[in-house]
């Protein structure tokens, strides 16, 4: 019996990416965290304005930040100012400070009744889930700069893990510093992160004029 040869069929997969912008998200401008944060305060969204004064002070990636516990910050009625917790990436210990409106927020959060016998600082309002999850993260962020009217498709989580830490960089130029706070291995890392010898690039040419 003679066999008939069909021509090979491949299925055409789109690419994950295509139509977004990919890449390193920019971190946010000072008026521009201040913007969010007012948006935030005036729409009383007191878990929204903890979650993104948490991001822009502990720097943490979204899957660390989402999975804070409420003994990490709280103690009593009281919030600690310098927080240590062990990153999911590396499995190493990174510390971050908790500034004085962040821990009035948090304060007030933890506080709240809807917080009452939560483990979790930002539990998910799915029961399904014990804790935010970094998808909903994600969706609040490009909530929050759509807001105040930036392009949500140049900003995500890691926006708001950069924003600090490219100020501490630009006003400090210390590496080590911002390589310490974002707990990363290796300096490499923290100036491919930041965009380090492109801005500088930049800055200098800028100072030029022909």
């Amino acid at each position: 019996m003679s066999k008939t040869l069909l021509p090979v069929v491949t299925t055409r997969r789109t690419p994950w990416n295509k139509g977004r912008l990919v890449g390193q998200k920019r971190p946010l401008q000072p008026k521009q965290v201040w913007a969010i944060r007012a948006r935030l305060e005036l729409a009383n969204k007191l878990r929204d304005l903890a979650l993104f004064n948490l991001a822009i002070d502990s720097k943490l990636r979204g899957c660390d930040l989402v999975r804070l516990r409420v003994n990490d910050l709280a103690v009593g009625n009281s919030v600690r100012d310098r927080v240590s917790v062990v990153q999911r990436k590396t499995a190493k210990p990174v510390q971050f400070e908790v500034t004085e409106n962040t821990r009035e927020v948090v304060s007030q959060w933890v506080s709240s009744q809807y917080m009452h016998g939560q483990r979790y600082l930002f539990p998910s309002r799915m029961h399904a889930l014990p804790h935010l999850s970094t998808r909903q993260y994600a969706r609040l962020v490009r909530e929050w700069v759509s807001a105040i009217g930036l392009d949500p498709s140049s900003y995500g989580t890691h926006s708001l893990r950069r924003t600090k830490a490219a100020l501490i960089y630009r006003k400090t130029g210390n590496l080590r510093a911002v390589q310490l706070l974002l707990g990363h291995s290796k300096v490499d890392s923290t100036v491919r992160y930041l965009g380090v010898e492109l801005e500088d690039a930049l800055s200098i040419a800028e100072r030029i004029d022909l």
